[in-house]
Protein backbone atom coordinates (compact mmCIF):
# COMPACT_ATOMS: atom_id res chain seq x y z
CA UNK A 1 0.00 0.00 0.00
CA UNK A 2 1.29 3.37 -0.77
CA UNK A 3 2.46 5.61 1.80
CA UNK A 4 -0.20 8.42 0.67
CA UNK A 5 -3.06 6.46 0.37
CA UNK A 6 -5.49 7.37 3.05
CA UNK A 7 -7.28 5.20 5.57
CA UNK A 8 -10.45 4.45 5.13
CA UNK A 9 -13.43 6.18 7.34
CA UNK A 10 -14.19 4.27 10.16
CA UNK A 11 -17.84 5.64 10.31
CA UNK A 12 -20.48 6.11 7.03
CA UNK A 13 -20.38 10.01 5.71
CA UNK A 14 -22.48 11.45 3.28
CA UNK A 15 -22.39 10.27 -0.22
CA UNK A 16 -20.53 6.94 0.26
CA UNK A 17 -20.86 4.34 2.20
CA UNK A 18 -19.22 3.06 5.12
CA UNK A 19 -15.42 2.45 4.93
CA UNK A 20 -14.75 4.32 1.42
CA UNK A 21 -11.77 6.18 0.86
CA UNK A 22 -12.18 9.90 1.43
CA UNK A 23 -9.14 10.57 -1.23
CA UNK A 24 -6.11 11.75 -1.66
CA UNK A 25 -5.60 14.93 0.64
CA UNK A 26 -8.48 14.84 2.29
CA UNK A 27 -9.63 13.50 6.17
CA UNK A 28 -12.33 12.11 7.46
CA UNK A 29 -15.20 13.93 8.75
CA UNK A 30 -15.37 14.25 12.55
CA UNK A 31 -17.32 11.41 14.28
CA UNK A 32 -21.18 13.20 14.48
CA UNK A 33 -22.18 13.28 18.56
CA UNK A 34 -25.84 13.81 19.67
CA UNK A 35 -26.84 17.35 20.22
CA UNK A 36 -26.96 17.51 24.45
CA UNK A 37 -30.50 17.29 25.65
CA UNK A 38 -32.08 20.68 27.17
CA UNK A 39 -35.31 21.59 28.00
CA UNK A 40 -36.83 24.90 29.15
CA UNK A 41 -36.59 25.65 32.87
CA UNK A 42 -39.93 26.17 33.49
CA UNK A 43 -40.88 22.88 31.63
CA UNK A 44 -38.73 21.28 34.21
CA UNK A 45 -40.81 22.86 37.20
CA UNK A 46 -44.42 21.98 35.76
CA UNK A 47 -42.87 18.59 35.04
CA UNK A 48 -41.81 18.67 39.32
CA UNK A 49 -45.47 19.88 39.96
CA UNK A 50 -46.92 17.17 38.33
CA UNK A 51 -44.15 14.38 40.25
CA UNK A 52 -44.72 15.96 43.33
CA UNK A 53 -48.81 15.85 42.89
CA UNK A 54 -48.49 12.18 42.14
CA UNK A 55 -46.29 11.72 45.13
CA UNK A 56 -49.27 13.54 47.52
CA UNK A 57 -51.67 11.14 46.02
CA UNK A 58 -49.55 7.77 46.45
CA UNK A 59 -48.59 8.34 50.18
CA UNK A 60 -52.43 9.49 50.51
CA UNK A 61 -53.23 5.77 49.79
CA UNK A 62 -50.46 4.30 51.88
CA UNK A 63 -52.18 5.28 54.98
CA UNK A 64 -55.75 5.91 54.16
CA UNK A 65 -57.17 2.53 55.94
CA UNK A 66 -55.20 3.68 59.44
CA UNK A 67 -57.76 6.98 59.24
CA UNK A 68 -60.43 4.40 59.08
CA UNK A 69 -58.77 1.14 60.96
CA UNK A 70 -61.31 0.99 63.64
CA UNK A 71 -64.25 0.51 60.74
CA UNK A 72 -62.47 -1.90 59.08
CA UNK A 73 -61.66 -4.14 62.27
CA UNK A 74 -65.60 -4.32 62.49
CA UNK A 75 -66.62 -4.68 59.51
CA UNK A 76 -63.90 -7.60 58.59
CA UNK A 77 -63.48 -8.64 62.28
CA UNK A 78 -59.86 -8.91 62.49
CA UNK A 79 -57.54 -8.31 65.34
CA UNK A 80 -54.86 -6.22 65.70
CA UNK A 81 -52.26 -8.65 64.56
CA UNK A 82 -54.37 -8.92 61.23
CA UNK A 83 -55.09 -5.67 61.09
CA UNK A 84 -51.42 -4.87 61.17
CA UNK A 85 -50.84 -7.05 58.24
CA UNK A 86 -52.84 -5.32 56.09
CA UNK A 87 -50.39 -2.62 56.12
CA UNK A 88 -47.49 -5.54 56.02
CA UNK A 89 -49.06 -7.12 52.38
CA UNK A 90 -49.41 -3.76 51.08
CA UNK A 91 -45.82 -2.83 51.87
CA UNK A 92 -44.65 -6.55 51.07
CA UNK A 93 -46.00 -6.52 47.48
CA UNK A 94 -44.09 -2.87 46.90
CA UNK A 95 -41.13 -4.22 47.99
CA UNK A 96 -40.79 -7.22 45.90
CA UNK A 97 -41.85 -5.37 42.79
CA UNK A 98 -39.35 -2.31 43.37
CA UNK A 99 -36.80 -4.31 42.16
CA UNK A 100 -38.51 -5.24 38.67
CA UNK A 101 -39.14 -1.74 38.35
CA UNK A 102 -35.76 -0.50 39.31
CA UNK A 103 -34.92 -2.32 36.27
CA UNK A 104 -37.16 -1.43 34.02
CA UNK A 105 -36.85 2.31 34.56
CA UNK A 106 -33.15 2.16 34.19
CA UNK A 107 -33.63 0.33 30.91
CA UNK A 108 -37.28 1.34 29.37
CA UNK A 109 -39.35 4.40 29.15
CA UNK A 110 -39.86 5.79 32.45
CA UNK A 111 -42.95 7.83 31.86
CA UNK A 112 -44.39 4.09 30.57
CA UNK A 113 -43.60 2.53 33.71
CA UNK A 114 -45.22 5.29 35.96
CA UNK A 115 -47.96 4.93 34.62
CA UNK A 116 -48.83 1.40 34.39
CA UNK A 117 -47.93 1.94 38.39
CA UNK A 118 -50.83 4.33 38.47
CA UNK A 119 -53.53 2.02 36.50
CA UNK A 120 -52.71 -0.92 38.63
CA UNK A 121 -52.66 0.91 42.06
CA UNK A 122 -56.00 3.21 41.69
CA UNK A 123 -57.80 0.43 39.92
CA UNK A 124 -57.14 -1.97 43.16
CA UNK A 125 -58.04 1.35 45.90
CA UNK A 126 -61.50 1.46 43.47
CA UNK A 127 -62.44 -1.84 43.40
CA UNK A 128 -61.37 -2.57 47.18
CA UNK A 129 -64.14 0.00 47.95
CA UNK A 130 -66.95 -2.79 47.04
CA UNK A 131 -65.34 -6.09 48.28
CA UNK A 132 -67.99 -7.54 50.80
CA UNK A 133 -67.02 -8.89 54.47
CA UNK A 134 -67.18 -12.42 54.03
CA UNK A 135 -64.06 -11.90 51.05
CA UNK A 136 -61.77 -10.20 53.80
CA UNK A 137 -58.85 -12.18 51.49
CA UNK A 138 -59.92 -9.85 48.33
CA UNK A 139 -59.30 -6.58 50.67
CA UNK A 140 -56.18 -8.31 51.59
CA UNK A 141 -54.96 -8.89 47.87
CA UNK A 142 -55.84 -5.53 47.05
CA UNK A 143 -53.47 -3.98 49.17
CA UNK A 144 -51.02 -6.12 47.87
CA UNK A 145 -51.83 -4.82 44.13
CA UNK A 146 -52.17 -1.09 45.74
CA UNK A 147 -48.20 -1.60 46.77
CA UNK A 148 -47.22 -3.04 43.18
CA UNK A 149 -48.23 0.12 41.86
CA UNK A 150 -47.23 1.93 44.30
CA UNK A 151 -43.44 0.41 43.67
CA UNK A 152 -43.32 1.82 40.15
CA UNK A 153 -43.46 5.53 40.97
CA UNK A 154 -41.80 5.76 44.29
CA UNK A 155 -38.49 3.94 42.56
CA UNK A 156 -38.75 6.21 39.66
CA UNK A 157 -39.92 9.74 39.91
CA UNK A 158 -36.72 10.31 42.62
CA UNK A 159 -34.80 9.47 39.29
CA UNK A 160 -36.42 11.59 36.88
CA UNK A 161 -36.25 14.78 39.07
CA UNK A 162 -32.46 14.02 39.18
CA UNK A 163 -31.77 13.85 35.96
CA UNK A 164 -34.03 17.24 35.38
CA UNK A 165 -32.19 19.43 37.98
CA UNK A 166 -28.58 19.58 39.94
CA UNK A 167 -26.65 20.78 42.79
CA UNK A 168 -28.54 23.01 44.89
CA UNK A 169 -31.64 23.30 42.39
CA UNK A 170 -31.98 19.71 43.12
CA UNK A 171 -31.66 19.83 46.92
CA UNK A 172 -34.47 22.51 46.65
CA UNK A 173 -36.57 20.12 44.03
CA UNK A 174 -36.46 16.84 46.12
CA UNK A 175 -37.45 19.15 49.24
CA UNK A 176 -40.35 19.89 47.98
CA UNK A 177 -40.94 16.42 46.32
CA UNK A 178 -40.51 14.48 49.92
CA UNK A 179 -42.95 17.32 51.73
CA UNK A 180 -45.56 15.26 50.10
CA UNK A 181 -44.85 11.86 52.04
CA UNK A 182 -45.74 13.66 55.50
CA UNK A 183 -48.61 15.93 53.84
CA UNK A 184 -50.12 12.68 51.73
CA UNK A 185 -49.78 10.41 54.87
CA UNK A 186 -51.16 12.92 57.12
CA UNK A 187 -53.95 13.82 54.27
CA UNK A 188 -54.77 9.94 54.48
CA UNK A 189 -55.85 10.14 57.70
CA UNK A 190 -57.55 13.06 57.30
CA UNK A 191 -59.84 12.15 54.42
CA UNK A 192 -60.49 8.64 55.53
CA UNK A 193 -61.93 10.20 58.71
CA UNK A 194 -63.49 13.08 57.33
CA UNK A 195 -64.95 11.38 54.63
CA UNK A 196 -66.48 8.98 57.04
CA UNK A 197 -67.95 11.05 59.67
CA UNK A 198 -69.63 12.94 56.25
CA UNK A 199 -71.18 9.89 54.53
CA UNK A 200 -71.36 7.45 57.35
CA UNK A 201 -69.71 5.07 55.09
CA UNK A 202 -65.83 4.49 55.30
CA UNK A 203 -65.70 3.31 51.55
CA UNK A 204 -66.05 6.35 50.20
CA UNK A 205 -62.80 7.28 51.28
CA UNK A 206 -61.39 4.78 48.67
CA UNK A 207 -63.62 6.17 45.72
CA UNK A 208 -62.72 9.83 45.99
CA UNK A 209 -59.20 9.03 45.41
CA UNK A 210 -59.07 7.15 42.40
CA UNK A 211 -60.64 10.48 40.49
CA UNK A 212 -57.68 12.68 42.32
CA UNK A 213 -55.42 9.86 40.12
CA UNK A 214 -57.21 9.60 37.02
CA UNK A 215 -56.21 13.62 36.61
CA UNK A 216 -52.86 12.53 37.91
CA UNK A 217 -52.28 10.39 34.92
CA UNK A 218 -53.06 12.33 32.56
CA UNK A 219 -50.97 15.20 33.62
CA UNK A 220 -48.33 12.78 33.44
CA UNK A 221 -48.59 11.69 30.01
CA UNK A 222 -49.09 15.20 28.90
CA UNK A 223 -46.76 17.25 30.57
CA UNK A 224 -43.56 14.92 31.85
CA UNK A 225 -40.61 14.01 30.00
CA UNK A 226 -38.76 11.40 30.34
CA UNK A 227 -35.40 13.05 30.33
CA UNK A 228 -31.85 11.08 29.19
CA UNK A 229 -30.48 9.64 32.35
CA UNK A 230 -28.14 11.97 33.72
CA UNK A 231 -28.82 14.77 31.13
CA UNK A 232 -28.40 17.57 33.66
CA UNK A 233 -25.01 15.93 34.84
CA UNK A 234 -23.30 15.90 31.32
CA UNK A 235 -22.76 12.33 32.45
CA UNK A 236 -20.85 11.07 29.24
CA UNK A 237 -22.96 7.36 29.14
CA UNK A 238 -25.38 8.14 30.61
CA UNK A 239 -26.77 11.75 28.94
CA UNK A 240 -26.20 9.87 25.26
CA UNK A 241 -26.70 6.08 25.97
CA UNK A 242 -23.58 4.30 26.25
CA UNK A 243 -22.61 0.63 26.56
CA UNK A 244 -25.02 -0.42 29.51
CA UNK A 245 -24.07 -2.85 32.24
CA UNK A 246 -25.47 -5.62 33.93
CA UNK A 247 -28.31 -5.60 36.56
CA UNK A 248 -26.27 -7.81 38.42
CA UNK A 249 -23.11 -5.54 37.88
CA UNK A 250 -25.06 -2.88 39.15
CA UNK A 251 -25.80 -4.42 42.34
CA UNK A 252 -21.74 -5.01 42.37
CA UNK A 253 -21.48 -1.43 42.27
CA UNK A 254 -24.20 -0.92 44.50
CA UNK A 255 -22.83 -3.25 47.22
CA UNK A 256 -19.33 -1.66 47.01
CA UNK A 257 -20.66 1.59 47.82
CA UNK A 258 -20.31 2.16 51.91
CA UNK A 259 -22.11 5.31 51.59
CA UNK A 260 -25.09 3.69 49.55
CA UNK A 261 -25.17 0.63 52.07
CA UNK A 262 -25.00 2.47 55.48
CA UNK A 263 -27.54 5.07 54.37
CA UNK A 264 -29.53 2.76 53.30
CA UNK A 265 -29.55 0.65 56.61
CA UNK A 266 -30.51 4.50 58.15
CA UNK A 267 -33.43 4.67 56.07
CA UNK A 268 -34.56 1.04 56.67
CA UNK A 269 -34.81 2.40 60.39
CA UNK A 270 -36.46 5.39 59.31
CA UNK A 271 -39.52 3.22 57.35
CA UNK A 272 -39.75 0.46 60.86
CA UNK A 273 -40.40 3.52 62.70
CA UNK A 274 -42.50 5.38 60.51
CA UNK A 275 -44.50 2.53 59.60
CA UNK A 276 -45.55 1.40 63.59
CA UNK A 277 -45.82 4.70 64.06
CA UNK A 278 -48.24 6.05 61.05
CA UNK A 279 -49.91 2.72 60.96
CA UNK A 280 -50.88 2.40 65.02
CA UNK A 281 -50.73 6.23 66.33
CA UNK A 282 -54.84 7.23 65.26
CA UNK A 283 -55.65 4.24 67.56
CA UNK A 284 -52.83 4.41 70.43
CA UNK A 285 -54.16 8.04 70.45
CA UNK A 286 -57.86 7.05 70.98
CA UNK A 287 -57.10 4.62 72.91
CA UNK A 288 -55.31 6.78 75.76
CA UNK A 289 -58.70 9.36 75.06
CA UNK A 290 -60.44 6.56 76.26
CA UNK A 291 -58.27 5.60 79.64
CA UNK A 292 -58.23 9.72 80.51
CA UNK A 293 -62.14 9.12 80.42
CA UNK A 294 -62.58 11.74 77.30
CA UNK A 295 -64.26 9.66 74.65
CA UNK A 296 -66.19 6.26 75.38
CA UNK A 297 -65.30 2.91 73.77
CA UNK A 298 -66.66 2.05 70.23
CA UNK A 299 -68.17 -1.21 69.91
CA UNK A 300 -69.80 -0.93 66.64
CA UNK A 301 -68.70 1.02 63.25
CA UNK A 302 -68.90 4.22 62.72
CA UNK A 303 -66.11 4.80 65.15
CA UNK A 304 -65.47 8.50 65.68
CA UNK A 305 -61.48 8.74 65.64
CA UNK A 306 -60.96 12.97 66.27
CA UNK A 307 -57.21 11.30 66.85
CA UNK A 308 -57.08 10.47 62.82
CA UNK A 309 -57.86 13.89 62.27
CA UNK A 310 -55.72 15.19 64.48
CA UNK A 311 -52.61 13.40 64.11
CA UNK A 312 -52.93 13.78 60.50
CA UNK A 313 -52.67 17.43 60.77
CA UNK A 314 -49.95 17.29 63.36
CA UNK A 315 -48.19 14.64 60.59
CA UNK A 316 -48.55 17.40 57.59
CA UNK A 317 -47.41 20.24 59.59
CA UNK A 318 -44.23 18.36 61.06
CA UNK A 319 -43.66 16.96 57.58
CA UNK A 320 -43.37 20.16 55.86
CA UNK A 321 -41.43 21.88 57.99
CA UNK A 322 -38.83 19.33 59.20
CA UNK A 323 -38.36 18.28 55.16
CA UNK A 324 -37.91 22.31 54.89
CA UNK A 325 -35.51 22.57 57.54
CA UNK A 326 -33.63 19.71 56.84
CA UNK A 327 -32.75 20.51 53.24
CA UNK A 328 -32.13 24.20 53.80
CA UNK A 329 -29.85 22.80 56.48
CA UNK A 330 -28.42 20.35 54.27
CA UNK A 331 -27.89 22.95 51.33
CA UNK A 332 -26.34 25.44 53.72
CA UNK A 333 -23.57 23.97 55.60
CA UNK A 334 -22.31 21.08 52.85
CA UNK A 335 -20.84 23.63 51.28
CA UNK A 336 -18.48 24.61 54.79
CA UNK A 337 -18.83 20.44 55.11
CA UNK A 338 -18.84 18.00 53.14
CA UNK A 339 -20.18 15.65 55.28
CA UNK A 340 -23.03 17.52 56.94
CA UNK A 341 -25.92 15.25 54.86
CA UNK A 342 -25.37 12.11 57.24
CA UNK A 343 -24.68 14.39 59.65
CA UNK A 344 -27.84 15.88 59.82
CA UNK A 345 -29.92 12.83 59.68
CA UNK A 346 -27.76 11.29 62.00
CA UNK A 347 -28.34 13.91 64.70
CA UNK A 348 -32.03 14.37 64.11
CA UNK A 349 -32.45 10.22 64.26
CA UNK A 350 -30.74 10.50 67.65
CA UNK A 351 -32.72 13.23 69.03
CA UNK A 352 -36.11 11.68 68.23
CA UNK A 353 -35.47 8.84 70.05
CA UNK A 354 -35.76 10.14 73.59
CA UNK A 355 -38.92 12.29 71.82
CA UNK A 356 -40.47 8.88 70.83
CA UNK A 357 -39.74 7.26 74.37
CA UNK A 358 -41.53 10.25 76.23
CA UNK A 359 -44.09 10.72 74.06
CA UNK A 360 -45.46 6.90 74.73
CA UNK A 361 -44.27 6.64 78.52
CA UNK A 362 -46.33 10.68 79.76
CA UNK A 363 -49.83 9.21 77.54
CA UNK A 364 -50.94 7.66 80.24
CA UNK A 365 -50.17 10.75 82.51
CA UNK A 366 -50.72 13.40 80.60
CA UNK A 367 -52.26 13.15 76.63
CA UNK A 368 -50.98 17.02 75.90
CA UNK A 369 -47.48 16.00 77.02
CA UNK A 370 -47.54 12.94 75.00
CA UNK A 371 -49.18 14.99 71.75
CA UNK A 372 -45.83 17.21 72.23
CA UNK A 373 -43.41 15.17 71.89
CA UNK A 374 -44.99 13.24 69.23
CA UNK A 375 -44.99 16.00 66.88
CA UNK A 376 -41.43 16.94 68.15
CA UNK A 377 -40.49 13.50 67.30
CA UNK A 378 -42.39 14.06 63.62
CA UNK A 379 -40.65 16.88 62.59
CA UNK A 380 -37.27 15.41 63.51
CA UNK A 381 -38.27 12.49 61.70
CA UNK A 382 -39.22 14.37 59.03
CA UNK A 383 -36.11 16.23 58.01
CA UNK A 384 -34.29 13.32 56.76
CA UNK A 385 -36.54 12.78 53.83
CA UNK A 386 -34.95 15.08 51.25
CA UNK A 387 -31.69 14.83 52.51
CA UNK A 388 -31.98 10.81 52.32
CA UNK A 389 -32.42 11.02 49.20
CA UNK A 390 -29.67 13.85 47.87
CA UNK A 391 -27.44 11.66 49.31
CA UNK A 392 -28.59 8.37 46.97
CA UNK A 393 -28.11 11.24 43.67
CA UNK A 394 -24.50 12.28 44.92
CA UNK A 395 -22.71 8.77 45.46
CA UNK A 396 -24.49 6.83 42.81
CA UNK A 397 -23.63 7.06 39.07
CA UNK A 398 -26.79 7.42 36.58
CA UNK A 399 -26.99 4.65 34.73
CA UNK A 400 -28.15 2.86 37.95
CA UNK A 401 -29.88 4.99 39.85
CA UNK A 402 -32.99 3.52 39.06
CA UNK A 403 -31.92 0.44 40.51
CA UNK A 404 -30.59 2.03 43.75
CA UNK A 405 -33.68 3.41 44.28
CA UNK A 406 -35.19 -0.43 43.85
CA UNK A 407 -32.83 -1.38 46.10
CA UNK A 408 -32.84 0.76 48.94
CA UNK A 409 -36.82 0.89 48.77
CA UNK A 410 -36.80 -3.07 49.05
CA UNK A 411 -34.36 -3.52 51.83
CA UNK A 412 -35.87 -0.63 53.57
CA UNK A 413 -39.56 -2.07 53.37
CA UNK A 414 -38.71 -5.60 54.02
CA UNK A 415 -36.64 -4.94 57.28
CA UNK A 416 -38.71 -1.59 58.19
CA UNK A 417 -42.16 -1.01 57.85
CA UNK A 418 -43.36 -3.91 55.80
CA UNK A 419 -43.16 -5.81 58.93
CA UNK A 420 -43.30 -2.98 61.76
CA UNK A 421 -46.91 -2.82 61.56
CA UNK A 422 -47.69 -6.62 61.59
CA UNK A 423 -44.64 -6.63 64.50
CA UNK A 424 -46.26 -3.92 66.57
CA UNK A 425 -49.92 -5.05 66.60
CA UNK A 426 -48.48 -9.04 66.89
CA UNK A 427 -46.59 -7.87 70.67
CA UNK A 428 -49.62 -6.02 71.65
CA UNK A 429 -52.15 -9.14 71.27
CA UNK A 430 -49.32 -11.15 73.07
CA UNK A 431 -49.64 -9.10 75.93
CA UNK A 432 -53.22 -8.74 75.68
CA UNK A 433 -53.75 -12.52 75.65
CA UNK A 434 -52.15 -12.23 78.94
CA UNK A 435 -53.83 -9.58 80.84
CA UNK A 436 -57.52 -8.69 81.51
CA UNK A 437 -59.74 -7.56 79.34
CA UNK A 438 -60.08 -4.14 80.04
CA UNK A 439 -59.39 -0.91 77.93
CA UNK A 440 -56.66 0.03 80.37
CA UNK A 441 -54.64 -3.05 79.68
CA UNK A 442 -55.33 -2.80 75.95
CA UNK A 443 -53.95 0.65 75.84
CA UNK A 444 -50.83 -0.27 77.87
CA UNK A 445 -50.41 -3.44 75.37
CA UNK A 446 -49.85 -1.14 72.73
CA UNK A 447 -48.05 1.01 74.35
CA UNK A 448 -45.25 -1.20 75.21
CA UNK A 449 -45.09 -3.25 71.76
CA UNK A 450 -44.44 0.45 70.21
CA UNK A 451 -41.35 0.93 72.89
CA UNK A 452 -38.85 -0.93 70.38
CA UNK A 453 -39.02 2.16 68.18
CA UNK A 454 -37.28 4.43 70.35
CA UNK A 455 -34.32 1.78 70.03
CA UNK A 456 -34.78 1.03 66.27
CA UNK A 457 -34.36 5.03 65.59
CA UNK A 458 -31.03 4.88 67.31
CA UNK A 459 -29.64 2.55 65.89
CA UNK A 460 -30.45 4.63 62.67
CA UNK A 461 -28.84 7.54 63.95
CA UNK A 462 -25.16 5.17 64.16
CA UNK A 463 -25.78 4.35 60.68
CA UNK A 464 -26.11 7.65 59.09
CA UNK A 465 -22.73 8.45 61.51
CA UNK A 466 -20.93 5.36 59.66
CA UNK A 467 -22.60 7.36 56.47
CA UNK A 468 -20.56 10.33 57.00
CA UNK A 469 -17.23 7.87 57.26
CA UNK A 470 -17.38 6.99 53.66
CA UNK A 471 -19.32 10.27 51.87
CA UNK A 472 -16.86 12.57 50.57
CA UNK A 473 -14.80 9.25 48.86
CA UNK A 474 -18.11 7.84 47.20
CA UNK A 475 -19.07 10.97 45.74
CA UNK A 476 -15.61 11.54 44.46
CA UNK A 477 -15.51 8.00 42.92
CA UNK A 478 -19.14 8.67 41.13
CA UNK A 479 -17.33 11.39 38.99
CA UNK A 480 -14.11 9.04 38.30
CA UNK A 481 -13.38 8.08 34.56
CA UNK A 482 -14.30 4.16 33.57
CA UNK A 483 -18.00 4.87 35.83
CA UNK A 484 -20.12 6.46 32.79
CA UNK A 485 -19.03 9.77 34.44
CA UNK A 486 -16.86 12.41 32.13
CA UNK A 487 -13.38 12.56 32.25
CA UNK A 488 -11.64 15.50 34.17
CA UNK A 489 -11.27 17.85 31.51
CA UNK A 490 -15.01 17.72 30.63
CA UNK A 491 -15.61 19.07 33.70
CA UNK A 492 -17.46 22.55 33.66
CA UNK A 493 -14.15 24.87 34.69
CA UNK A 494 -16.89 27.08 36.76
CA UNK A 495 -17.46 24.30 38.50
CA UNK A 496 -15.44 23.85 41.61
CA UNK A 497 -17.41 21.33 43.50
CA UNK A 498 -17.29 19.19 40.95
CA UNK A 499 -13.49 19.50 40.10
CA UNK A 500 -12.99 19.16 44.34
CA UNK A 501 -14.16 15.68 44.19
CA UNK A 502 -12.60 14.57 40.69
CA UNK A 503 -9.02 15.77 42.16
CA UNK A 504 -9.91 13.93 45.28
CA UNK A 505 -10.63 10.46 43.84
CA UNK A 506 -7.21 9.27 43.82
CA UNK A 507 -6.16 9.84 47.18
CA UNK A 508 -9.97 8.62 48.61
CA UNK A 509 -9.87 5.41 46.97
CA UNK A 510 -8.97 3.43 50.36
CA UNK A 511 -11.39 2.64 52.98
CA UNK A 512 -10.60 5.38 55.36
Amino acid sequence: MAGGMSAECPEPRPGGPQGQSPGPGRQCPPPITPAPWSLPRWRAYVAAAVLCYINLLNYMNWFIIAGVLLDVQEVFQISDSHAGLLQTVFIGCLLLSAPVFGYLGDRYSRKTTMSFGILLWSGAGLSSSFISPRYSWLFFLSRGVMGTGSASYATIAPTILGDLFVRDERTRVLAVFYIFIPVGSGLGYVLGSAVTTLTGNWRWALRIVPCLEAVALILLILLVPDPPRGATEMQGEGAVGGSRSSWCEDVRYLGKNCSFVWSTLGVTAMAFVTGALGFWAPKFLLEARVVHGLQPPCFQEPCSNPDSLIFGSLTIMTGVIGVILGAEAARRYKKVIPRAEPLICASSLLATAPCLYLALILAPTTLLASYVFLGLGELLLSCNWAVVADILLSVVVPRCRGTAEALQITVGHILGDAGSPYLTGLISSVLRARRPDSYLQRFLSLQQSFLCCAFVIALGGGCFLLTALYLERDEARAWQPGTGTPESKDVDSNDPERQGLLSGAAASTEEP
